[in-house]
């Protein structure tokens, strides 16, 4: 009996267990006809992500709640695309475009989910619409998109899902009161939707950038460190894919400060957040 070979107790298919420094995902190397679908897809590094992947020959797939933008960024790069408008919180036209994207191409290879609502937030200007509307976004969208994709990722027995979360979801944060907390959720998320796909030869990605220069972080009124622009967050984000990593984090100048706080005590870290960001 080959020991590095086990019984899946879902499917009853083998399992493959990972060497202890072999890749956590498939590496992606080669983007030519991948069929990709980016929600999130009409600004920042959705709109980044497209660029660069039709440029790659990736058959992409662009999703956002307003139609224009996405025409908008064809017509920019010259590039052929689904166009899927849709609303994240809106299960059924989650569940109806991805439908449609698989009648039109027969199955996805890659789900890059961006799409995300953010706004400053403390305890003393909390807003109980905003904070439900963040949540409903950040959180209910994701799970309304695996909803939708799961079932025929499952029927392929091959492609995968990349989660975009945030190092704000690391531990908590000033002006983070709500964005943060959804953001926690997707690490968890995605780090139990490894543990269930992983030998279902499914992929898992979690991204967790830092700050990054879009419309949603313009919203910001304090200096935010390391800051990237869209493309260089795309680089990264396709690097990550590229080396088979499960998690992606970016700028490494920043987010490997942000990991080690993480393992902080806590009276530690409440110490060093308020030195450091003076609230």
């Amino acid at each position: 009996m080959n020991v590095a070979m086990l019984r899946s107790p879902v499917a009853n298919a083998p399992v493959r267990r990972p060497r202890l420094f072999a890749p956590l995902n498939e590496p992606v190397r080669e983007w030519s006809g991948r069929r990709v679908w980016i929600v999130g897809a009409s600004s920042g590094i959705g709109a980044a992500l497209a660029r660069q992947l039709a440029a790659r020959g990736a058959r992409l797939a662009l999703s956002a709640r307003r139609p224009a933008p996405l025409h908008a960024l064809l017509a920019r790069t010259g590039a052929q695309a689904l166009v899927l408008p849709l609303d994240v919180t809106d299960a059924q036209a989650v569940a109806g475009a991805a439908a449609r994207l698989e009648a039109e191409w027969g199955g996805v290879d890659l789900v890059l989910w961006l799409a995300a609502r953010y706004a400053p937030m403390r305890a003393h200007d909390f807003d109980i619409a905003e904070a439900h509307a963040i949540v409903d976004a950040n959180l209910g969208g994701v799970l309304n998109g695996i909803a939708a994709v799961l079932p025929m990722l499952m029927r392929q027995r091959h492609g995968g899902i990349a989660l975009v979360a945030s190092v704000a979801g690391y531990r908590g944060l000033p002006k983070s009161l709500v964005y943060g907390p959804t953001k926690a959720a997707l690490i968890n998320l995605a780090e139990s939707l490894y543990l269930d796909l992983h030998s279902e030869n499914i992929g898992v990605w979690l991204v967790s950038p830092g700050f990054v220069d879009t419309p949603m972080t313009a919203a910001n009124d304090f200096r935010m460190p390391a800051l990237v622009d869209p493309d260089e967050a795309a680089d990264a984000i396709l690097d990550g894919l590229r080396r088979g990593c499960f998690e992606i984090h970016f700028p490494k100048r920043f987010t490997l400060w942000m990991r080690l706080l993480r393992l902080l005590p806590q009276r530690l870290y409440f110490m060093a957040v308020r030195r450091f960001t003076g609230l």
